[in-house]
């Protein structure tokens, strides 16, 4: 072969590597110009909000006086972290998130072991675990005030007196207890399945092979079917623990946060401040510090659960 047809050779490979690069920075263009619209939109839906509520935090904004706007600084911030609510608030936030956190990883993973095993009619009992998830909290937390712990006409007060003992008014003496109960009755049911779904992946040769060896059925499920289930109970804790930080609704349908502070966790507080006491700035900066809070505790849960799920992968 010729030099001039190796030179010819060489000069297509290069026009032809350039040809392809100036494809591949036309389409990484044209690919830009499609997404920038909608990343533009979310980052103006997540800014403004934002970057209202850190001005409204820095100045005095109480709507019963709506012509005092002065600057503040910090003082919202101040008031908020030493009010006597903020502390109440913060301990019911972590006492309803860990024990809801305890009952659903608990109670889904029993539930989850008990359903895998066939019987009849299996399919709806797994749908009609499962439903409770679906229905709105405003409308759980209705069900459970007024159908089942009602001091009265609730189906716990007729179960308390069939036993002849006395009926017991929940929401006033054991609030939290009962906000608790309410929260984890509707969460539950996301447990049960997303731990059905990784139970249905369990190699059942490796169970067999367990019996064969003299392995009973809580040696099984120790040894094998809850390492199966660490990493979707994981991502249970994961996702759990974002929305159970805002749990609002239930506290609002049935204690209004209280008797006192009793019931009253970070999104009820800046809720009571915004529009009970009418301070947009107070809440504001109660808003930020819950923020902040939120993604503090995403920060540790992805440091210790996500290092943890990828090393397993």
């Amino acid at each position: 072969m010729s030099i001039s047809s190796l030179q010819a050779e060489g000069t297509a490979d290069a026009s032809a590597s350039l040809t392809v690069k100036a494809e591949k920075r036309r389409q990484s263009r044209l690919s830009l110009a499609m997404v920038s619209p909608s990343v533009l939109v979310l980052l103006v839906w997540m800014a403004v909000p934002l970057a209202m509520t850190l001005y409204f935090s820095l100045i005095r904004y109480n709507l019963l006086y709506p012509g005092d706007n002065d600057f503040v600084g910090l003082e919202n911030f101040t008031f908020f972290l030493t009010d006597e609510g903020f502390s109440a608030g913060m301990t019911n936030t972590l006492l309803l998130v860990c024990s809801v956190l305890i009952i659903s990883v608990v109670v889904g993973v029993l539930i989850a072991v008990l359903v895998d095993t066939p019987f009849w009619g299996r399919g709806i009992v797994r749908v009609l675990l499962i439903s409770p998830f679906f229905i709105m909290p405003t409308v759980s937390a209705l069900v459970w005030k007024n159908l089942l712990l009602h001091p009265v006409s609730g189906v716990f007060a007729a179960v308390w007196r069939f036993f002849g003992a006395q009926p017991i008014d929940w929401f006033s003496t054991y609030p939290m207890e009962a906000i608790i109960m309410i929260v984890s009755w509707q969460w539950v049911p996301f447990a049960v399945l997303l731990l059905m779904t990784a139970m249905q992946s369990l190699d059942q040769e490796q169970k067999d092979a367990a019996r064969l060896d003299g392995a009973g059925p809580v040696s099984i499920f120790w040894h094998i079917t809850l390492p199966h289930l660490a990493r979707p109970i994981a991502v249970v804790v994961m996702i759990e623990t974002i929305f159970l930080l805002s749990i609002f609704a239930e506290i609002f349908t049935t204690t209004g946060g209280g008797p006192g502070y009793e019931t009253t966790n970070l999104a009820y507080l800046i809720y009571s401040q915004a529009l009970l006491q009418f301070d947009v700035g107070l809440a504001s900066a109660g808003g930020l510090v819950a923020v902040l809070l939120a993604n503090v505790a995403a920060f540790i849960l992805i440091r210790m659960i996500g290092k943890n799920l990828t090393d397993k992968a």
